[in-house]
C-alpha cells in the first residue's frame, strides 16, 4: 500500500507532502478537480465531503463541508489561483462559514499541488504554505496530517475503482 510522506519545514513554514497513486495522471488529476470525485474522498473517513459549490478556474474556488458521523459540519474554501492541466494548481485554502465568509480565527494555507507521472502511476506533491510556524503547529495540531493521509487512503480505493 501507498503511503503518505509528510515533511515540516519549520524554516520556511512549510508541509512538504508526497503521495504515489497507482493511476495515470489524467485519472489522478480528475479526482483533484472534480467535485463528485472529490466528495467520495477528500474527507478523513468517518467523516464525508460534500460540495456546495465549485468552479475549478483559475479565479474560481470550491466551497464545501466535512460533515462529521454525528452531524458535525466544517465548512472551507479553496481559492483557485493557477491552473495547469495535468501539471499542477495552486490555491489558497481557509475555513469559513456556510455563505463561503473566510473565519480569520482559524489559519490557511497557500496549496501548490503538481501531479507527475512515473513508471507505475502518479506521484503527487503538495506544498502548503503557513504564515507563520505557530500557524503551522496550529493545522498539525488540527489533525491535518492524520486526515490527510486517511483521506489519501480513501483515494488509493476510490482509483482502484476508477481503473
Amino acid at each position: 500500500m501507498n503511503k503518505t510522506v509528510f515533511t515540516k519545514d519549520l524554516t520556511n513554514k512549510k508541509i512538504l507532502v508526497e503521495r504515489h497513486f497507482d493511476a495515470p495522471v489524467a485519472l489522478v488529476w480528475k479526482t483533484w478537480t472534480d467535485a463528485t470525485l472529490l466528495d467520495q474522498w477528500w474527507a478523513p473517513s468517518p467523516w464525508k465531503a460534500k460540495t456546495k459549490s465549485m468552479n475549478f478556474k483559475e479565479g474560481g474556488y470550491w466551497h464545501y463541508c466535512m460533515v462529521g458521523p454525528e452531524g458535525e459540519v466544517a465548512w472551507a474554501r479553496l481559492d483557485y489561483d493557477k491552473i495547469k492541466v495535468h501539471i499542477s494548481y495552486s490555491a489558497k485554502d481557509a475555513f469559513c462559514n456556510e455563505a463561503g465568509k473566510i473565519n480569520k480565527d482559524f489559519p490557511g494555507a497557500y496549496w501548490e499541488v503538481s501531479f507527475s507521472a512515473t513508471g507505475t502511476g502518479t506521484k503527487v506533491n503538495v506544498v502548503t504554505s503557513y504564515n507563520s510556524v505557530e500557524e503551522l503547529e496550529a493545522m498539525v495540531n488540527m489533525g491535518f496530517q492524520e486526515g490527510f493521509a486517511m483521506a489519501h487512503d480513501n483515494l488509493d480505493e476510490l482509483i482502484k475503482t476508477l481503473v
